[in-house]
């Protein structure tokens, strides 16, 4: 992200500027066992979108193998081409596991006693670093998926050929990868428009149920000065024109939307009422001013995938700027 970058998060009160750097941030002696865990995770993470980008689908041969239910020949050719896609799926569907417990990891660490979220950020920043590339990678991997509707016609044939079991000699060993309770785990994954947001936002939900002890600000003020860091980043040409490149940009875009996302589902009251500590408005404001097609599956996952935008009391103005 080029040189380091100094943020001053000046629209709300009492949050200090500190330096926030996306690109060279180095872990500590303290950060070392929670950046290995999580970073094992990550350095799969572009198979994984290369993997997603890469899926083609089944569609003609179900379609064949459909019309035509008593060519057998047709019937094995679906078959074929259907169980090594399911495969892929319990590989990604794998994977949301592992980002799962990689972020509750980060989660802990960002928020525990006695630094305030925002002195955690400041001084960790290599697994900051991390969790915006989390929250990039599941945007990324979310607006792929959206794009293929191959994926849920695949396994819903793959289902309905298990269950129905009326196919002679195939070869049905992809029951011990893929049983029927795992089936059911994977489909009501695929089921969400964006799963692996999904995945997210019920993971920080239950960081917070189950840690009880503390308290829930320390988790929404992460989410939230992590929000304030990416757009003052974005709006200000001071910090914005040191970006190397496009990508960077899109990258703190991303990472700004999945944090609103994340403190909506966890905060009582959301993201959009006025009491957030999110400048709803002005994050909205900075994903606009980008090119329409750039910018659209961002507005679109604020629009679909948070909790509280449709509450009376979100101001009128924050919904017409999402419609």
């Amino acid at each position: 992200m080029g040189n380091l970058l100094k943020v001053l998060t000046r629209e709300i009160e009492n949050y200090p500027s500190f330096f926030l750097d996306f690109e060279n941030a180095q872990a500590t002696e303290g950060e070392r066992e929670v950046w290995n865990q999580v970073n094992a995770v990550l350095q799969d993470s572009e198979s994984i979108l290369t993997g997603l980008q890469a899926y083609k689908g089944a569609g003609q041969e179900i379609r064949d193998a459909i019309q035509n239910p008593n060519d057998m020949t047709l019937q094995e050719r679906a078959w074929n081409s259907v169980c090594p896609l399911v495969i892929k799926l319990k590989k990604f569907y794998s994977f949301s596991l592992r980002l799962e417990e990689a972020l509750r990891s980060l989660l802990t660490s960002l928020t525990c006693p006695p630094l305030t979220p925002t002195q955690h950020l400041e001084r960790e920043q290599a697994l900051a670093k991390q969790f915006a590339e989390i929250l990039h990678f599941t945007l990324r991997f979310d607006e792929l998926k959206m794009r293929i509707p191959a994926i849920q016609n695949d396994f819903s044939y793959y289902r309905r050929t298990i269950s129905r079991n009326r196919i002679n000699n195939m070869n049905l060993d992809i029951e011990n990868e893929v049983n029927n309770e795992m089936a059911n785990r994977m489909s009501l994954f695929y089921a969400e428009a964006t799963p692996m947001l999904k995945t997210l936002s019920t993971a920080t939900t239950n960081f917070v149920s189950e840690n009880k002890t503390l308290p829930l600000e320390n988790t929404t003020d992460c989410l939230s000065t992590m929000a304030s860091v990416c757009k003052v980043m974005l709006e200000t040409p001071e910090y914005s024109s040191r970006f190397n490149s496009e990508d960077t940009l899109l990258f703190c875009m991303r990472v700004m939307v999945g944090v609103i996302i994340l403190y909506d589902h966890v905060h009582p009251n959301g993201a959009f009422n006025k009491s957030s500590k999110i400048d709803m408005k002005g994050c909205i404001k900075v994903l606009k001013d980008q090119p329409a097609d750039t910018v659209e599956g961002l507005l679109n996952a604020l629009k679909f995938t948070t909790k509280h935008l449709n509450d009376e009391s979100t101001p009128k103005n924050i919904r017409t700027m999402l419609q």
